[in-house]
């Protein structure tokens, strides 16, 4: 038993009930990045207010839906939006999407966030393929939540470029000749943007992308076994990069701008995987 199995008991029957077929794959879609899941014509659309306990999405560019799509003989669980820490929910609430689709039987699942560019090589619209993720300030809370008797996977993080996702992710870039990134995701909590000297701080770690989810979430799929690789969408420059304001309209107007070649890298990846 996982350590959220007992607590998301209700979710994950009501889910189990529901489902159409076991899927092989999830996706987790960030902020601006939900238009896929529609794209792809779901056989069954779930408002997440309908899962028992369930937080509601109150971010823009989170529509809270569940869909179960087939796609080139793949059945696909998608999140279109997710849940922040920011919102005020605890990890275990942001670890949901992880824990019900994990328990749905997907053995493997793509995660896909809007981030903040720190790397001076990168530019908004990008897309940036994460080899290692910075979570210091979640190691503690994350800690919490390994289960008792199963292998500490957490080392496993060190390395993203060894999942088999990640290698399907490179070599559909090849296929769509998308100009895909590759570098370090940074986490903060937020829900405010980080300022210039903190960005600074950041950038002197190493990383490339800062943004404020997907860290807990590829921890605790990589513990629980899963097969995962996390694509950012470069939405805008992180506070002192660019001297252009900061505002979330930015990250849902970078998304809509590169929504064809996101939607084409994330196809094949799945055709791949």
């Amino acid at each position: 038993m996982t350590v959220l199995e007992n607590q998301f008991s209700e979710a994950i029957a009501f889910i189990k009930q529901t489902m159409p077929y076991k899927p092989d794959m999830a996706l987790i879609l960030g902020s601006g990045l939900g238009d896929f899941a529609d794209s792809l014509h779901p056989d069954l659309s779930i408002p997440t207010t309908e899962i028992p306990g369930y937080p509601a999405s109150t971010v823009a560019g989170h529509s809270g839906k569940l869909h179960f799509v087939q796609y080139h003989g793949k059945k696909l669980m998608i999140f279109q939006g997710r849940i922040h820490y920011y919102e005020g929910y605890t990890l275990r609430q942001c670890l949901l999407p992880v824990e019900l689709a994990f328990q749905a039987g997907a053995a493997s699942i793509i995660i896909t966030n809007a981030a903040g560019g720190i790397n001076s090589n990168f530019s908004p619209g990008d897309l940036m393929l994460t080899t290692g993720f910075n979570s210091m300030f979640l190691k503690k809370d994350l800690a919490t939540l390994l289960s008792p008797g199963t292998p500490d996977r957490r080392n496993a993080l060190l390395e993203l470029r060894e999942t088999h996702l990640f290698k399907n992710v490179k070599e559909a870039a090849l296929s769509t000749l998308t100009d895909l990134k590759e570098g370090v995701y940074f986490y903060t909590k937020g829900p405010n943007y980080e300022t210039p000297a903190e960005v600074r701080f950041i950038r002197g770690t190493g990383a490339d992308a800062v943004g404020m989810s997907s860290v807990h979430e590829g921890v605790y799929a990589v513990h629980l076994g899963m097969d995962i690789a996390v694509i950012s969408c470069i939405s805008n420059f992180a506070a002192g990069i660019s001297t252009t304001k900061l505002h979330h309209g930015e990250v849902t107007e970078t998304a809509n701008r590169v929504k064809t070649t996101f939607e084409a890298l994330l196809k094949k990846s799945i055709e791949l995987a």
